[in-house]
């Protein structure tokens, strides 16, 4: 297998170096957000729940009308084979987020507004954040609330891992002008907590976890994971609405996401979760972090942990 010393990225049937994996201005993305992916990580330079991972980017191709013109098995060789290509030029310590993206392709700009050349398919590595990320586990996350109101189903579908994510974005934005450090967790129109941008929100009250409706969300594979995780360990699981004040009472709460994996949340628009004296992470989201590192046979959190400065 070739070996590069630049990371590699898959286009349009070619492994190319990244800095020659370029796309039109008029990719039909580009101008339009028209377009989906999906991502995983790696633990220990192995793959996580891949299947599980590319049938959700199946899923939201159908659902956006895209033909990739390649098989689900075709896209699992591809990013398997990728991942080995690129895999040297990290440390054994450092892990990475491999995804595929793919665009319903480049806008005709002589036809219809419709019109494109046919799909544009990436699949590309990513090195892990884990020294920006590393006081996350050590200080937990201040989730900030902001006013902007995630996309309801019934004007674009959460559960579609689309490159539109400005929804999302707006509302991180918002939160990070209130505190630098903040990460969003948007609400619904009705005003239950929904997600933030690339995290699943859980709450835990009276040794019960909750977490918010698959049908409002991107439902994630690690928070799908956890779910698992809570009723295999026989802790109480529901998945229901929760408002802010059920988010301001909890006992504990955590965010799960490729990345972070489960990570506990310090504070919700600053009343700290559970109260001044409360441990961080709290029992119940010590339990599901180790039943997590127990599934991946490997310590994400001392892998975080370890890239802390001093």
């Amino acid at each position: 297998m070739e070996r590069s010393n630049e990371r590699q990225a898959w286009i349009n049937g070619e492994f190319v170096p990244e800095s020659r994996c370029v796309v039109s201005f008029r990719d039909r993305s580009f101008k339009f957000g028209d377009g989906v992916f999906d991502m995983t990580r790696t633990f220990g330079h192995k793959l996580f729940k891949l299947d599980e991972h590319i049938d959700r980017l199946y899923r939201s191709l159908s659902y956006v009308r895209i033909d990739p013109g390649i098989s689900p098995k075709e896209m699992k060789d591809i990013t398997e084979e990728l991942t080995e290509r690129n895999l040297h030029l990290i440390g054994e310590g450092d892990d990475y987020w491999v995804g595929q993206r793919v665009s319903r392709g480049t806008f005709i700009p002589e036809a219809d507004i419709h019109s494109s050349s046919g799909p544009t398919v990436i699949v590309e590595c990513t090195p892990l954040p884990l020294k920006a990320r590393a006081a996350l586990y050590r200080d937990g996350i201040a989730v900030v609330v902001p006013a902007t109101r995630r996309s309801p189903p019934d004007s674009f579908s959460p559960r579609a891992k689309s490159h539109n994510y400005l929804n999302l974005i707006m509302g991180d934005l918002e939160a990070k002008a209130a505190d630098p450090e903040a990460w969003a967790v948007l609400l619904d129109q009705n005003g239950n907590v929904t997600e933030g941008m690339g995290s699943n929100f859980f709450s835990v009250r009276d040794g019960v976890v909750r977490t918010p409706r698959a049908q409002f969300v991107l439902p994630g594979v690690v928070r799908q994971t956890v779910i698992d995780l809570a009723r295999e360990n026989g802790i109480p699981m529901e998945e229901c609405d929760i408002d802010l004040y059920d988010a301001y009472t909890a006992d504990e709460a955590f965010l799960t996401s490729t990345s972070l994996c489960v990570c506990p949340v310090r504070s919700i628009n600053g009343n700290r979760v559970g109260g001044a004296d409360a441990p961080l992470p709290g029992p119940i989201t010590q339990r599901l972090s180790d039943a997590f590192k127990d599934y991946v046979k490997f310590d994400f959190v001392a892998q975080y942990l370890g890239s802390l400065d001093g």
